[in-house]
């Protein structure tokens, strides 16, 4: 990935956190990487749990770690699965990114093998509603 904004380091660093993912009923460790504007590294990794609902996918640990931090504003969020192919956040994800994000912070999504795919958050969810529709 060549885009003038992605350092491949953070491919290692993506790949880091997915090594902390709790998978016990999948077995399909998701991790991400949230950048912050002062290249801060906040990771995030899928925390599942028996009940499936309460399970946490890694993009969601990611922010929320962050805003709990009084980290707030980002330059990209890097995401990495098991699949042969990149996967993009799930729909709830979209809509967490779409809340708490910018709508053109780029999504890198990498593969297992290392490729990516850089789509916005706007591109990931066309259209979207969040709070900053409503100021």
């Amino acid at each position: 990935m060549n885009d003038g904004i992605f350092k491949e380091e953070w491919l290692v660093e993506v790949q880091e956190a997915q090594k902390r993912a709790y998978t016990p009923y999948s077995n399909f460790n998701v991790g991400a990487l949230l950048i912050t504007e002062d290249d801060e590294y906040i990771y995030g990794a899928n925390i599942e749990n028996a009940s499936y609902p309460a399970t946490i996918c890694a993009e969601r640990t990611a922010l929320v770690s962050a805003y709990a931090n009084g980290k707030t504003k980002f330059k990209a969020i890097v995401v990495i699965t098991d699949a042969p192919d990149p996967a993009s956040p799930c729909g709830v994800c979209r809509q967490v990114l779409k809340e708490l994000t910018s709508d053109d912070m780029p999504v890198y999504m990498a593969s297992k093998d290392g490729r990516v795919i850089k789509r916005t958050v706007d591109e990931l969810l066309p259209l979207g509603f969040s709070g900053k529709d409503m100021e």
